[in-house]
């Protein structure tokens, strides 16, 4: 089953083995990927990423991309986000499709956390659980609330669509705590030798926090404490059994884990299990193929 995981800064393509559920190892590839480039540029590094594969392959591609996007129509709606803004208004599918031919009759969108967290439940953290909480923390938070495998985006016991970032936290919006670009703000307001030099990148300010850096430990709590408070009253009414956190910041697991828990504490607890993802970096890429061969299925 081939597939595609489309980020702001990279593209990866592979083969899912339908056998296991994994991707050959030998079939990933992985190539930059400028979200502020024109659409066809856009579109040409995606489709030269997946005609890397080899070329026997189901027509059936998974596809995993960020929002805001229409993924029952291939159609993008990125406006006002800061990346893929020239794909806007652009049938991507159709797109994709004229560059990849014969190879690709049908691509199957799903938003990017959701495939996570579909890849989570089948090979990660997730197994075994019938509500799970899953957050994928980048450059913003990205989430997905999963019942019985299947994403939940609508309901009372879920946020508008499902995404935890319109959330808000002492009456901001949740994204002024937990983002890249605010770890990296707090950081700068707290110690002052790095509010007049070039910021560190959020992995840079975690490993000053393990080093004993105060203003930088006290970024991260700050940050994924007011995570923990905007998220506990939504896990409790998922009725979720765990949290999943994967992302890029979740190799800082040390630092957010305690925060994070803290916060729940503080919003009133919560008897779900805050766990580090099992398959972060191949979760995407598992759900992804688990969603293009369920739709494929429904679709006959």
């Amino acid at each position: 089953m081939p597939v595609l995981d489309i980020g702001g800064t990279h593209v990866t393509a592979a083969l899912v083995d339908p056998a296991t559920g994994r991707p050959l190892s030998s079939s990933v590839r992985r190539r930059p990927l400028g979200s502020d480039a024109a659409a066809d540029s856009i579109l040409d590094a995606i489709a030269l990423a997946a005609l890397e594969l080899p070329a026997e392959h189901r027509p059936d591609w998974g596809v995993a991309i960020p929002g805001p996007f229409d993924y029952d129509t291939g159609i993008g709606r990125f406006t006002g986000v800061g990346k893929f803004e020239a794909l806007s208004g652009v049938d991507v599918g159709a797109g994709l499709r004229r560059r990849l031919a014969h190879r690709a009759e049908h691509l199957r969108f799903l938003n990017d956390a959701d495939a996570f967290a579909i890849g989570e439940y089948h090979a990660g953290a997730a197994a075994g659980h019938e509500r799970v909480v899953c957050l994928t923390l980048g450059t913003g938070v990205g989430s997905s609330f999963l019942r019985g495998g299947r994403p939940v985006h609508d309901g009372a016991h879920v946020p508008p669509g499902g995404h935890v970032h319109r959330l808000t936290v002492h009456g901001l919006p949740l994204e002024e705590y937990v983002s890249r670009r605010a770890i990296r703000a707090h950081y700068a307001r707290l110690d002052a030798v790095a509010g007049h030099g070039s910021l560190p990148d959020v992995h840079e300010i975690a490993a000053l926090a393990r080093a004993g850096n105060s203003a930088a430990a006290e970024a991260f709590r700050y940050a994924f404490e007011a995570l923990g408070q905007a998220l506990a009253p939504w896990v409790d009414r998922f009725e979720a059994g765990v949290v999943v956190i994967g992302g890029s910041m979740a190799q800082s697991w040390d630092l957010i884990h305690p925060a994070f828990s803290a916060g729940l504490v503080l919003a009133g607890g919560t008897t779900a299990r805050v766990l580090p993802a099992g398959r972060s970096a191949e979760a995407p890429l598992i759900g992804a193929a688990h969603w293009a061969q369920d739709t494929s299925n429904a679709a006959r």
